[in-house]
Protein backbone atom coordinates (compact mmCIF):
# COMPACT_ATOMS: atom_id res chain seq x y z
CA UNK A 1 0.00 0.00 0.00
CA UNK A 2 1.34 3.68 -0.54
CA UNK A 3 1.38 6.80 2.32
CA UNK A 4 0.11 8.84 -0.64
CA UNK A 5 -4.00 8.04 0.01
CA UNK A 6 -5.50 10.17 2.60
CA UNK A 7 -6.06 7.99 6.14
CA UNK A 8 -10.14 8.46 5.28
CA UNK A 9 -10.98 4.84 5.26
CA UNK A 10 -9.65 1.88 7.79
CA UNK A 11 -9.02 -0.65 4.84
CA UNK A 12 -9.12 -4.44 5.36
CA UNK A 13 -5.73 -6.24 4.12
CA UNK A 14 -7.12 -7.92 1.70
CA UNK A 15 -6.69 -6.00 -2.13
CA UNK A 16 -8.73 -8.00 -5.18
CA UNK A 17 -7.62 -8.09 -8.70
CA UNK A 18 -9.91 -10.54 -10.61
CA UNK A 19 -13.84 -11.15 -10.08
CA UNK A 20 -16.18 -13.55 -11.56
CA UNK A 21 -19.85 -14.23 -10.76
CA UNK A 22 -20.19 -14.00 -6.81
CA UNK A 23 -16.45 -14.41 -6.35
CA UNK A 24 -13.49 -12.11 -5.51
CA UNK A 25 -9.61 -13.35 -5.98
CA UNK A 26 -7.10 -11.19 -4.12
CA UNK A 27 -3.41 -10.58 -5.18
CA UNK A 28 -2.49 -13.64 -3.59
CA UNK A 29 -4.53 -16.07 -5.46
CA UNK A 30 -6.94 -16.97 -2.42
CA UNK A 31 -10.43 -16.75 -3.46
CA UNK A 32 -13.46 -15.29 -1.42
CA UNK A 33 -16.92 -15.37 -1.81
CA UNK A 34 -18.48 -12.19 -1.98
CA UNK A 35 -21.94 -11.68 0.19
CA UNK A 36 -21.58 -7.81 0.19
CA UNK A 37 -21.35 -7.37 -3.45
CA UNK A 38 -19.39 -3.94 -3.25
CA UNK A 39 -22.62 -3.00 -0.86
CA UNK A 40 -24.88 -3.51 -2.57
CA UNK A 41 -23.82 -2.29 -5.92
CA UNK A 42 -22.57 -5.76 -8.35
CA UNK A 43 -25.85 -6.74 -8.14
CA UNK A 44 -25.09 -8.89 -11.18
CA UNK A 45 -21.63 -9.59 -9.78
CA UNK A 46 -18.31 -9.46 -10.85
CA UNK A 47 -17.19 -9.31 -15.03
CA UNK A 48 -20.56 -9.79 -16.01
CA UNK A 49 -20.50 -10.35 -20.00
CA UNK A 50 -23.33 -8.21 -20.64
CA UNK A 51 -21.55 -5.20 -18.74
CA UNK A 52 -18.16 -6.17 -19.83
CA UNK A 53 -19.41 -6.01 -23.29
CA UNK A 54 -21.99 -2.53 -23.00
CA UNK A 55 -18.31 -1.17 -21.42
CA UNK A 56 -15.79 -1.94 -24.12
CA UNK A 57 -18.34 -1.43 -27.10
CA UNK A 58 -19.30 2.31 -26.12
CA UNK A 59 -15.76 3.26 -25.05
CA UNK A 60 -14.61 2.35 -28.40
CA UNK A 61 -17.41 4.40 -29.92
CA UNK A 62 -17.95 7.51 -27.45
CA UNK A 63 -17.56 7.88 -24.06
CA UNK A 64 -18.30 11.47 -23.11
CA UNK A 65 -19.87 14.85 -25.07
CA UNK A 66 -21.99 16.55 -22.34
CA UNK A 67 -25.37 17.15 -21.39
CA UNK A 68 -25.18 20.51 -23.66
CA UNK A 69 -25.85 18.26 -25.75
CA UNK A 70 -28.59 15.08 -26.71
CA UNK A 71 -27.16 12.00 -25.54
CA UNK A 72 -28.89 8.96 -26.99
CA UNK A 73 -28.28 6.49 -24.68
CA UNK A 74 -29.53 8.83 -21.56
CA UNK A 75 -32.78 9.31 -23.57
CA UNK A 76 -33.59 6.12 -23.34
CA UNK A 77 -32.12 5.12 -19.86
CA UNK A 78 -34.76 7.74 -18.73
CA UNK A 79 -37.91 6.28 -20.61
CA UNK A 80 -36.79 2.40 -19.13
CA UNK A 81 -36.56 3.89 -15.60
CA UNK A 82 -39.53 5.82 -15.69
CA UNK A 83 -41.56 3.04 -17.26
CA UNK A 84 -40.20 0.62 -14.74
CA UNK A 85 -41.02 3.09 -11.55
CA UNK A 86 -44.20 4.76 -13.11
CA UNK A 87 -41.77 8.10 -12.91
CA UNK A 88 -42.09 10.65 -15.22
CA UNK A 89 -38.64 12.11 -15.55
CA UNK A 90 -35.37 11.53 -14.35
CA UNK A 91 -31.68 13.58 -13.59
CA UNK A 92 -28.52 11.44 -14.02
CA UNK A 93 -25.51 12.26 -12.04
CA UNK A 94 -22.40 10.10 -10.82
CA UNK A 95 -23.90 8.82 -7.41
CA UNK A 96 -25.65 8.19 -4.43
CA UNK A 97 -25.66 11.91 -2.72
CA UNK A 98 -25.35 13.60 -5.89
CA UNK A 99 -28.83 11.90 -6.42
CA UNK A 100 -30.00 13.03 -2.91
CA UNK A 101 -28.84 16.19 -3.36
CA UNK A 102 -30.80 16.71 -6.47
CA UNK A 103 -33.96 15.48 -4.24
CA UNK A 104 -32.81 18.09 -2.04
CA UNK A 105 -32.47 20.83 -4.40
CA UNK A 106 -36.25 20.29 -5.79
CA UNK A 107 -37.60 19.83 -2.55
CA UNK A 108 -35.82 23.11 -1.72
CA UNK A 109 -36.57 25.08 -5.08
CA UNK A 110 -40.44 23.53 -4.81
CA UNK A 111 -40.64 25.44 -0.91
CA UNK A 112 -39.28 29.04 -1.89
CA UNK A 113 -41.54 28.84 -5.22
CA UNK A 114 -44.51 28.10 -2.67
CA UNK A 115 -43.28 31.23 -0.48
CA UNK A 116 -42.08 29.24 2.27
CA UNK A 117 -39.01 31.16 3.94
CA UNK A 118 -36.92 28.17 5.28
CA UNK A 119 -37.91 25.61 2.96
CA UNK A 120 -37.22 22.09 5.57
CA UNK A 121 -37.19 18.59 4.84
CA UNK A 122 -38.22 16.20 7.65
CA UNK A 123 -35.10 13.30 7.95
CA UNK A 124 -34.92 10.35 10.16
CA UNK A 125 -32.96 8.65 12.61
CA UNK A 126 -30.51 6.22 11.74
CA UNK A 127 -30.93 7.42 7.83
CA UNK A 128 -28.12 7.62 5.83
CA UNK A 129 -27.88 9.62 2.76
CA UNK A 130 -24.35 10.76 1.58
CA UNK A 131 -21.05 12.70 2.93
CA UNK A 132 -21.68 15.57 0.73
CA UNK A 133 -22.56 18.49 3.32
CA UNK A 134 -26.19 18.66 2.76
CA UNK A 135 -26.38 14.60 2.47
CA UNK A 136 -24.74 13.94 5.64
CA UNK A 137 -26.79 16.86 7.63
CA UNK A 138 -29.80 14.91 6.05
CA UNK A 139 -27.92 11.52 7.66
CA UNK A 140 -29.22 10.71 10.90
CA UNK A 141 -26.13 9.42 12.14
CA UNK A 142 -24.34 11.83 14.44
CA UNK A 143 -20.83 10.16 13.50
CA UNK A 144 -20.34 11.03 10.66
CA UNK A 145 -21.34 14.37 10.89
CA UNK A 146 -19.07 15.64 13.95
CA UNK A 147 -16.20 18.19 13.04
CA UNK A 148 -18.18 19.54 10.16
CA UNK A 149 -20.53 21.93 11.60
CA UNK A 150 -22.19 24.51 10.57
CA UNK A 151 -24.32 21.58 8.98
CA UNK A 152 -26.67 22.60 6.17
CA UNK A 153 -30.26 24.47 8.01
CA UNK A 154 -33.79 23.40 6.95
CA UNK A 155 -33.86 19.56 8.20
CA UNK A 156 -35.88 18.35 11.12
CA UNK A 157 -35.24 14.48 12.48
CA UNK A 158 -38.59 12.54 13.16
CA UNK A 159 -37.69 8.67 14.70
CA UNK A 160 -37.32 6.14 11.71
CA UNK A 161 -40.85 3.84 11.50
CA UNK A 162 -42.71 6.76 13.83
CA UNK A 163 -45.88 8.14 11.78
CA UNK A 164 -47.44 9.80 14.99
CA UNK A 165 -43.92 12.13 14.95
CA UNK A 166 -44.01 13.58 11.58
CA UNK A 167 -47.82 14.33 12.16
CA UNK A 168 -46.36 16.32 15.25
CA UNK A 169 -43.63 17.81 13.19
CA UNK A 170 -46.44 18.80 10.74
CA UNK A 171 -48.56 20.45 13.38
CA UNK A 172 -45.86 22.27 14.45
CA UNK A 173 -43.50 23.31 11.86
CA UNK A 174 -44.98 25.18 8.88
CA UNK A 175 -41.80 25.53 6.61
CA UNK A 176 -42.27 22.03 6.02
CA UNK A 177 -42.06 20.97 2.42
CA UNK A 178 -40.87 16.91 2.03
CA UNK A 179 -39.87 14.24 3.56
CA UNK A 180 -36.91 12.35 2.71
CA UNK A 181 -37.00 8.78 3.99
CA UNK A 182 -35.21 5.10 2.98
CA UNK A 183 -37.77 2.41 2.64
CA UNK A 184 -35.89 -0.05 4.19
CA UNK A 185 -32.52 1.41 6.07
CA UNK A 186 -28.92 0.24 5.02
CA UNK A 187 -26.33 1.49 7.12
CA UNK A 188 -28.83 2.03 9.63
CA UNK A 189 -28.93 -2.09 10.00
CA UNK A 190 -31.54 -3.35 7.82
CA UNK A 191 -34.60 -1.33 9.62
CA UNK A 192 -37.81 -2.77 8.43
CA UNK A 193 -40.32 -0.40 8.92
CA UNK A 194 -44.11 -1.52 9.27
CA UNK A 195 -46.56 -2.28 6.71
CA UNK A 196 -48.66 0.84 7.03
CA UNK A 197 -45.33 3.50 7.05
CA UNK A 198 -44.61 4.38 3.50
CA UNK A 199 -49.09 4.35 2.79
CA UNK A 200 -48.93 6.52 5.90
CA UNK A 201 -46.29 9.59 4.94
CA UNK A 202 -47.92 9.18 1.13
CA UNK A 203 -50.93 10.53 3.06
CA UNK A 204 -49.26 12.36 4.92
CA UNK A 205 -47.50 14.41 2.37
CA UNK A 206 -50.75 14.59 -0.01
CA UNK A 207 -52.70 16.30 3.11
CA UNK A 208 -50.10 18.87 3.54
CA UNK A 209 -48.99 19.50 0.09
CA UNK A 210 -45.42 18.27 1.07
CA UNK A 211 -43.17 16.14 -1.58
CA UNK A 212 -42.63 12.34 -0.52
CA UNK A 213 -38.67 11.66 -1.12
CA UNK A 214 -37.74 8.31 -1.39
CA UNK A 215 -34.06 7.38 -0.95
CA UNK A 216 -33.64 3.64 -3.19
CA UNK A 217 -29.94 4.09 -3.61
CA UNK A 218 -29.63 0.76 -1.55
CA UNK A 219 -32.92 -0.74 -2.23
CA UNK A 220 -34.10 -0.36 -5.72
CA UNK A 221 -32.98 -2.20 -9.07
CA UNK A 222 -34.31 -5.23 -7.96
CA UNK A 223 -32.61 -5.30 -4.70
CA UNK A 224 -35.77 -6.31 -1.90
CA UNK A 225 -37.52 -8.68 -4.40
CA UNK A 226 -39.52 -5.60 -7.09
CA UNK A 227 -37.93 -2.98 -8.62
CA UNK A 228 -38.44 -0.70 -6.04
CA UNK A 229 -38.77 -1.12 -2.86
CA UNK A 230 -42.08 1.42 -2.63
CA UNK A 231 -43.71 -1.47 -5.07
CA UNK A 232 -44.36 -3.57 -2.01
CA UNK A 233 -46.78 -0.80 -1.54
CA UNK A 234 -49.45 0.77 -3.36
CA UNK A 235 -48.34 4.38 -3.34
CA UNK A 236 -46.08 6.23 -5.75
CA UNK A 237 -43.19 8.82 -4.79
CA UNK A 238 -42.97 12.32 -6.26
CA UNK A 239 -38.97 12.15 -5.90
CA UNK A 240 -36.79 9.10 -6.06
CA UNK A 241 -33.07 8.55 -5.94
CA UNK A 242 -31.11 5.53 -7.44
CA UNK A 243 -27.25 4.84 -7.75
CA UNK A 244 -25.53 1.82 -6.35
CA UNK A 245 -26.76 -1.71 -8.36
CA UNK A 246 -28.04 1.28 -11.57
CA UNK A 247 -24.55 0.49 -12.97
CA UNK A 248 -23.29 -2.41 -11.46
CA UNK A 249 -20.11 -1.24 -10.50
CA UNK A 250 -19.83 1.60 -12.97
CA UNK A 251 -20.52 5.65 -11.71
CA UNK A 252 -24.09 6.44 -12.15
CA UNK A 253 -26.74 7.73 -9.86
CA UNK A 254 -30.50 9.36 -11.13
CA UNK A 255 -32.93 11.44 -9.28
CA UNK A 256 -36.53 10.26 -10.80
CA UNK A 257 -39.71 12.47 -10.55
CA UNK A 258 -43.03 12.70 -11.18
CA UNK A 259 -45.89 15.62 -11.22
CA UNK A 260 -45.22 18.91 -10.17
CA UNK A 261 -41.44 17.75 -8.90
CA UNK A 262 -40.78 16.49 -12.34
CA UNK A 263 -41.69 20.35 -13.51
CA UNK A 264 -39.78 21.66 -10.90
CA UNK A 265 -35.90 22.35 -11.84
CA UNK A 266 -35.66 24.38 -15.19
CA UNK A 267 -32.72 25.19 -17.13
CA UNK A 268 -29.61 26.61 -14.93
CA UNK A 269 -31.14 25.47 -12.13
CA UNK A 270 -29.21 22.01 -11.59
CA UNK A 271 -26.76 19.74 -13.60
CA UNK A 272 -23.35 17.67 -13.94
CA UNK A 273 -20.61 17.14 -16.04
CA UNK A 274 -20.65 13.87 -16.29
CA UNK A 275 -24.01 12.94 -15.46
CA UNK A 276 -25.71 10.17 -17.85
CA UNK A 277 -22.86 10.27 -20.57
CA UNK A 278 -22.66 7.93 -23.29
CA UNK A 279 -20.70 5.12 -21.38
CA UNK A 280 -22.30 5.36 -18.05
CA UNK A 281 -25.93 5.40 -19.74
CA UNK A 282 -24.74 2.34 -21.80
CA UNK A 283 -24.25 0.57 -18.83
CA UNK A 284 -27.22 0.96 -16.62
CA UNK A 285 -29.10 0.14 -19.91
CA UNK A 286 -27.19 -3.07 -20.24
CA UNK A 287 -27.48 -3.60 -16.64
CA UNK A 288 -31.84 -3.43 -16.95
CA UNK A 289 -32.02 -5.74 -19.55
CA UNK A 290 -29.82 -8.24 -18.11
CA UNK A 291 -32.11 -7.73 -14.63
CA UNK A 292 -35.01 -7.81 -16.70
CA UNK A 293 -34.06 -11.39 -18.84
CA UNK A 294 -32.77 -12.99 -15.66
CA UNK A 295 -36.33 -12.14 -13.69
CA UNK A 296 -34.24 -10.67 -10.96
CA UNK A 297 -35.97 -9.41 -8.84
CA UNK A 298 -38.26 -12.42 -8.61
CA UNK A 299 -34.94 -14.23 -7.63
CA UNK A 300 -34.24 -11.57 -5.01
CA UNK A 301 -37.56 -12.52 -2.87
CA UNK A 302 -37.47 -16.45 -3.50
CA UNK A 303 -33.24 -16.76 -2.97
CA UNK A 304 -33.54 -13.56 0.14
CA UNK A 305 -36.34 -15.69 1.95
CA UNK A 306 -34.26 -18.67 1.50
CA UNK A 307 -31.20 -17.80 2.89
CA UNK A 308 -33.24 -15.65 5.72
CA UNK A 309 -35.00 -19.24 6.55
CA UNK A 310 -31.90 -21.17 6.21
CA UNK A 311 -30.24 -18.49 8.81
CA UNK A 312 -33.42 -18.72 11.41
CA UNK A 313 -33.00 -22.46 11.01
CA UNK A 314 -29.15 -22.49 11.89
CA UNK A 315 -28.99 -19.71 14.52
CA UNK A 316 -32.17 -20.83 16.10
CA UNK A 317 -31.80 -20.96 19.92
CA UNK A 318 -28.24 -19.13 20.03
CA UNK A 319 -28.56 -16.84 22.71
CA UNK A 320 -27.06 -13.38 21.89
CA UNK A 321 -28.69 -13.55 17.74
CA UNK A 322 -31.39 -10.53 18.50
CA UNK A 323 -33.27 -10.85 15.12
CA UNK A 324 -32.59 -12.21 11.74
CA UNK A 325 -34.28 -9.74 9.36
CA UNK A 326 -34.87 -9.42 5.54
CA UNK A 327 -36.10 -7.53 2.56
CA UNK A 328 -35.55 -9.65 -0.33
CA UNK A 329 -31.67 -9.85 -0.54
CA UNK A 330 -31.13 -7.09 1.70
CA UNK A 331 -30.29 -9.24 5.12
CA UNK A 332 -29.43 -8.17 8.76
CA UNK A 333 -28.57 -10.52 11.42
CA UNK A 334 -28.72 -8.56 14.58
CA UNK A 335 -26.59 -9.42 17.65
CA UNK A 336 -26.49 -8.45 21.41
CA UNK A 337 -23.09 -7.07 21.66
CA UNK A 338 -21.07 -5.04 18.81
CA UNK A 339 -19.59 -7.49 16.15
CA UNK A 340 -17.78 -5.44 13.82
CA UNK A 341 -14.45 -7.49 14.42
CA UNK A 342 -16.36 -10.56 12.53
CA UNK A 343 -16.16 -8.75 9.06
CA UNK A 344 -11.74 -9.69 9.48
CA UNK A 345 -12.64 -13.11 10.87
CA UNK A 346 -15.08 -13.46 7.79
CA UNK A 347 -12.33 -12.63 5.08
CA UNK A 348 -10.01 -14.93 6.84
CA UNK A 349 -12.68 -17.24 6.14
CA UNK A 350 -13.32 -16.30 2.35
CA UNK A 351 -16.43 -14.73 2.78
CA UNK A 352 -17.11 -10.82 2.41
CA UNK A 353 -19.63 -9.18 4.85
CA UNK A 354 -20.26 -6.43 6.37
CA UNK A 355 -21.49 -5.08 10.06
CA UNK A 356 -23.29 -1.83 10.27
CA UNK A 357 -25.23 0.01 13.27
CA UNK A 358 -22.60 -1.58 15.18
CA UNK A 359 -24.36 -5.03 16.11
CA UNK A 360 -25.64 -5.99 12.86
CA UNK A 361 -24.18 -8.31 10.37
CA UNK A 362 -25.72 -7.05 6.88
CA UNK A 363 -25.62 -9.03 4.26
CA UNK A 364 -26.28 -7.79 0.31
CA UNK A 365 -24.83 -10.95 -1.66
CA UNK A 366 -25.13 -10.42 -5.87
CA UNK A 367 -28.88 -11.17 -6.58
CA UNK A 368 -27.23 -13.98 -9.96
CA UNK A 369 -25.97 -16.20 -6.53
CA UNK A 370 -26.77 -19.56 -7.44
CA UNK A 371 -28.24 -22.12 -4.61
CA UNK A 372 -24.77 -23.93 -4.17
CA UNK A 373 -23.37 -20.37 -3.16
CA UNK A 374 -26.15 -19.24 -1.08
CA UNK A 375 -26.19 -22.35 0.97
CA UNK A 376 -22.44 -21.69 1.19
CA UNK A 377 -22.93 -18.08 2.71
CA UNK A 378 -25.53 -19.53 5.24
CA UNK A 379 -23.36 -22.14 7.00
CA UNK A 380 -19.76 -19.78 6.65
CA UNK A 381 -21.53 -16.66 8.52
CA UNK A 382 -23.89 -18.82 10.83
CA UNK A 383 -20.30 -20.72 11.49
CA UNK A 384 -18.44 -17.33 11.86
CA UNK A 385 -21.33 -16.19 14.50
CA UNK A 386 -21.93 -19.48 16.50
CA UNK A 387 -18.25 -18.87 16.95
CA UNK A 388 -18.37 -15.37 18.17
CA UNK A 389 -21.32 -16.26 20.34
CA UNK A 390 -19.77 -19.01 22.40
CA UNK A 391 -19.54 -18.70 26.08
Amino acid sequence: MTDHLMHNYARQSVTFERGEGAWLWDNHGNKYLDALGGVAVCSLGHAHPAVTSALCEQASQLIHTSNIYGIAHQAKLADRLCALSGMESAFFCNSGAEANEAAIKIARLYGNKKGVKVPTIIVMEGSFHGRTLATLTATGNRKIQAGFEPLVQGFVRAPYNDLEAIKNIATNNQDVVAVLVEPVTGEGGIGIPDANYLKGIRAICDQRGWLMMLDEIQTGMCRTGKWFAFQHTDITPDVMTLAKALGNGFPIGACLARGVAAETFQPGNHGSTYGGNPLASRVALAVIDTMEQGKLAERAASLGQHITDGFKLALADIQGVVEIRNKGMMIGIELDRPCAELVKQAIAAGLLINVTANTVVRLLPPLILNDAEADQIIAGVSDLIKRFLAP
